[in-house]
């Protein structure tokens, strides 16, 4: 094969990458505009910013969507660990196959059909035992560890499958207990299985929409229902400066996990 043959390799990459980041550019600049309206540059300004800091519905909903995110991913990460773990230790068992549809089911469920099931779900609980009395924190953050959970699952027995089972076989000869075995060898090594799924489900919940507008109550907006109805009125370049933020921190992230391989390795 001559190599002019896939001369248009580069430029078909260049026009995928343009495709996916130019968008995020172009809403980092106009996080700068002074103007009000977000298609026209008026000029250098970071006044929304100084806005964004001050309004306070913004920053109310921001901080109950990271507090529900993280408790959601907290608990995913230990029912996701769990399960990841039967799944990949514990071969065929009885019901096997209803439990692994059970718990992968949310992954695959419109989002429409599981959030009006959960809020049939917290609805009968209320007739039924008086809880939930009303929907807020932690009916959001239930309702996000259930599909949070399918996730760590997938990724912890992933890794599972490959870790030798004679490292857990050698704790209980050496005179370890089930659980010790487990806390002391395999959840070591099941540890950045477990980091990134606890990340996965942390993005999922900060960025669910429609679950959360099933399960929510007044009160309880989390900052992808406020932008959104946002945007329905009428973009803000507050909105561009709050993403912006968002990038920034993403981006950060992203490098400091980088660096983070790059030392222990």
């Amino acid at each position: 094969m001559r190599p002019t043959a896939l001369s248009w390799v580069p430029a078909a990459l260049a026009a995928g990458f343009a495709f996916l980041y130019l968008p995020i550019l172009l809403l980092v600049l106009f996080s700068f505009n002074e103007s009000r309206l977000v298609t026209v540059w008026a000029g250098f300004s970071t006044r929304w910013y100084g806005e964004l800091m001050s309004n306070g519905r913004m920053l109310d909903a921001a901080g109950l969507s990271l507090s529900v995110a993280a408790v959601a991913a907290s608990l995913s990460a230990v029912f996701g660990t769990l399960a990841g773990y039967s799944m990949g230790r514990f071969g065929r068992f009885r019901l096997r196959t209803l439990f692994a549809l059970l718990l992968l089911s949310p992954m695959v469920l419109p989002e429409v059909i599981l959030g009006l099931s959960m809020l049939m779900t917290f609805t009968t609980l209320d007739r039924l035992v008086g809880w939930p009395a009303e929907r807020g924190f932690l009916v959001i953050a239930f309702a996000h560890a259930t599909y949070g959970t399918a996730f760590v699952a997938v990724i912890v027995e992933a890794r599972l499958r490959g870790l030798d089972p004679a490292l857990e076989e050698a704790a209980l000869d050496l005179g370890a207990g089930p659980v010790r075995a487990f806390a002391r060898v395999a959840l070591p090594l099941l540890l950045p299985a477990v980091v990134a799924g606890w990340l996965l489900a942390f993005t999922l919940s900060l960025d669910d929409l429609v679950v959360a507008s099933f399960v929510s109550g007044p009160g309880s907006t989390t900052l992808p229902m406020l932008v959104y109805s946002s945007v329905r009125l009428g973009l803000s370049p507050q909105i561009n400066a709050l993403a912006t933020i968002m990038v920034l921190a993403v981006v950060m992230l992203a490098f400091a996990g980088a660096r983070q391989s790059r030392n222990t390795a």
